[in-house]
């Protein structure tokens, strides 16, 4: 049977492995897929007795150790590289390749709401490993422009430099005030906290989509904010976990699941 995994501190939370059963009663794949939380000073050796198996194909990694994961990785792929940041390993020919699938995730989901990401005007907010795992994916998606503003600028600045397309800008507060975003997207921990990153200059009247990328029961601060300053519809991040365990499904399996049952499934949780 081949063996999965997730690793993380804290890990009890994580839905890792009900989507993946759920994935893989979709193909009638008799997998495991366990939690494993290792002390924050034991992750490598955690994560080379899992691989040292030989039923062990592939992990997920979640914090605080995807940094870590991307050091552990033999070949990686451009998101993981940009990201710095690593959520998914696959052994192969006893390699490890490292993929950071959340940004991969990010776009299906907007798909997934019915908003094309082709030649719209997008806004990143924040500059962390969440929008970093995302900025790859989006420009492969077609956007016309990505802005990317955070509280502190020398790091959205700092992702655009390394990007170096023309089309990828960081917007400081005067400069926000002049962007209609088509598509705007949280991308910090404000959500999880039950705050609002600050979104004092950012304009939500042209805005098809506000997207936050955590996800609970409720709509967030963020979602009910933006509805209410003007987009025209909001989403959380549900969805995008589901698609980047998708994306890390199809890597170990070559298997192409169907996603909206798991992400109903897990809505009426």
């Amino acid at each position: 049977m081949n063996k999965f995994a997730v690793f993380g501190n804290p890990i009890a939370h994580s839905l890792s492995p009900t989507i993946h059963q759920r994935f893989a009663e979709q193909y009638s794949l008799p997998i495991s897929y366990e939690k494993i939380g290792p002390d924050e000073n034991d992750f490598e050796n955690a994560l080379s007795t899992f691989f040292d198996d030989a039923d062990a194909v592939g992990c997920n990694v979640t914090a605080p150790f995807k940094g870590r994961a991307l050091q552990q990785a033999d070949t990686l792929n451009k998101a993981a590289e940009l990201a710095g940041a690593v959520n998914t390993l696959y052994k192969k020919d006893r390699r490890l390749q490292g993929f950071n699938t959340d940004g991969i995730g990010l776009v299906a989901d907007i798909s997934n709401q019915g908003v094309e990401l082709a030649d719209k005007k997008v806004l990143l907010i924040g500059a962390g490993g969440a929008a970093r795992g995302a900025v790859h994916p989006l420009l492969e998606a077609g956007v016309k422009t990505l802005a990317i503003t955070n509280r502190t600028m020398e790091r959205a600045t700092q992702i655009c430099e390394e990007v170096s397309v023309s089309h990828c800008i960081a917007l400081d507060k005067p400069g926000l005030m002049s962007f209609d975003a088509d598509i705007i997207i949280n991308s910090t921990s404000a959500s999880l906290h039950n705050q609002l990153p600050d979104l004092q200059h950012i304009s939500f009247v042209k805005c098809e989509l506000a997207y936050d990328m955590a996800y609970s029961k409720e709509p967030t601060l963020f979602m009910t904010y933006a509805e209410k300053e003007g987009a025209t519809m909001s989403a959380d991040g549900l969805g995008m976990l589901v698609e980047q365990a998708a994306a890390a499904f199809t890597i170990w399996t070559e298997k192409l699941p169907q996603t909206r049952p798991v992400i109903d499934k897990l809505r009426k949780r």
